[in-house]
């Protein structure tokens, strides 16, 4: 008898699904502490704090990815996506700290901007209408193509790095990378899985090897530290503050819809109008759950969108298992100092093949826009040059107003502003009904 489950639901034998989570926490983990770092170095707060920033972050990373990928009441998307915090609000939160603001009112910020996100989900999933096709692939190069940066950047050593583009740093992450693809070329089932894993693997041993891998702080970190809201004091409310961060959710939100429809076609799951508003209530729950917990807003994260794509590896119950990882994390400072002591070039190589693919299948759908309309061609390559603006030129913007840096700096939600308006502009109004119908029948023209 045919199994009926489909492979988003199917639950793996443990030693699979606990492998191939690890693989996701591996991958995310670099994104996860930097927005902690950047803002415990802002407020030049101790080390002792910024660790417990960290440890924060990864607890409520952990259960805001649980609820989103389980489902709990009208919350969580129930794909395999991964959460942690969002970069989007970085600058404006580093912009009240030079004001004089400190984390209590960052995080009453935090926690109205959640409430905030909350709220708007249902009337944002209802926006499904302004994202056909053209609209949803567009998008999802863009994604793609912005992420590159990232992982060229960890290839050469990381920001700041002294040995940047050091030879050895290149051949170590080509020599990632190239595990991957041949693993991928020679290797079936399981072990196929856990590619970009293994590829990792080959990468730390190899800077072990060369005496390249920092150890530092884990010795002193404690075996076990609890994680417990409002450490900081009691949140207070600034209005401006939390008119910019509510300003940020909605960009949020814009780039995490994008996200959740490349999910979709990689997981051949579309996305309805109801799920999107599921997956997008749950930014928002998470980003209050954020401020309780002493972190900061929260958002899907695209980095690990590219590595369901290379393992083929969609159940979202692997992703449980990471959620059940970070927590788990968040309360071994010990554990979560070793895996932070994993060179960004060992992601680099794994990062070009994982962030390729989101590229990839943002052109995958494109493939199945018409075009035979003149201007469809011409919607896209403007979409596509407005979202790369802020990757070439990152102070193009910065003569406008300081309210304006939430959209300008992130070259996602420029394409996505652009492509919505240029498709309402060149092509008829399409309902929520008909564009549903029009991604799920790209998933049933799509050979797989």
């Amino acid at each position: 008898m045919e199994n009926s489950v489909h492979p988003v639901d199917e639950v793996l034998p443990f030693g699979q699904m606990l492998t191939v989570g690890i693989q996701h926490v591996l991958v995310m983990y670099a994104g996860a502490i930097a927005v902690p770092l950047i803002i415990g170095a802002a407020l030049k707060l101790p080390k002792d704090q910024v660790a417990f920033l960290i440890s924060s972050d990864l607890f409520a990373c952990g259960i805001v990815t649980m609820i989103q990928c389980i489902g709990v009441w009208k919350f969580g998307i129930r794909l395999p996506v991964i959460m942690g915090v969002s970069f989007a609000p970085v600058g404006p939160m580093v912009g009240m700290i030079g004001s004089g603001m400190g984390l209590t009112g960052i995080y009453g910020a935090t926690i109205a901007a959640g409430i905030f996100g909350i709220i708007v989900a249902p009337f944002f999933g209802k926006l499904m209408r302004f994202f056909p096709p053209i609209v949803t692939g567009t998008i999802i190069l863009t994604i793609g193509v912005t992420l590159f940066p990232v992982a060229i950047t960890w290839a050469g050593g990381g920001h700041g790095s002294p040995g940047f583009g050091d030879p050895l740093n290149l051949a170590i992450a080509s020599i990632v990378l190239v595990t991957i693809l041949l693993i991928n070329k020679y290797v079936k089932g399981f072990f196929a899985n856990i590619s970009v894993l293994l590829g990792m693997i080959v990468g730390f041993v190899l800077m072990l090897a060369f005496g390249l891998v920092n150890f530092s702080g884990v010795g002193q970190a404690a075996w076990f530290a609890p994680v417990y809201p409002f450490a900081f004091g009691m949140p207070t409310f600034d209005f401006a503050a939390i008119a910019s961060l509510c300003l940020v959710m909605i960009v949020v939100m814009v780039e995490s819809l994008g996200m959740f429809l490349a999910l979709g076609e990689l997981t051949q799951r579309p996305v309805n109008h109801i799920d999107a508003a599921r997956g997008l209530r749950t930014d928002g729950l998470g980003t209050l759950i954020g401020g309780i917990f002493n972190t900061f807003p929260h958002s899907s994260f695209s980095q690990n969108i590219g590595l369901v794509g290379i393992t083929g590896v969609r159940s979202r119950w692997v992703v449980v298992v990471s959620g059940a990882l970070l927590t788990s994390l968040g309360l071994l400072p010990k554990l979560s100092n070793l895996i932070a002591s994993i060179p960004v070039v060992v992601l680099g190589g794994a990062g070009i093949a994982m962030f390729g693919m989101v590229a990839a299948t943002g052109i995958k759908i494109l493939s199945h826009v018409d075009y035979g309309k003149k201007n469809n061609l011409l919607i896209i390559a403007i979409s596509l040059g407005v979202g790369v603006i802020p990757l070439v030129s990152p102070t193009f913007f910065h003569k406008l107003p300081a309210w304006t840096g939430a959209l300008t700096h992130s070259g996602i939600t420029l394409s996505a502003i652009a492509a919505i308006v240029l498709n309402a502009m060149f092509n008829r109004a399409e309902t929520v009904e008909e564009v549903e119908q029009e991604l799920a029948g790209d998933f049933r023209n799509t050979p797989h």
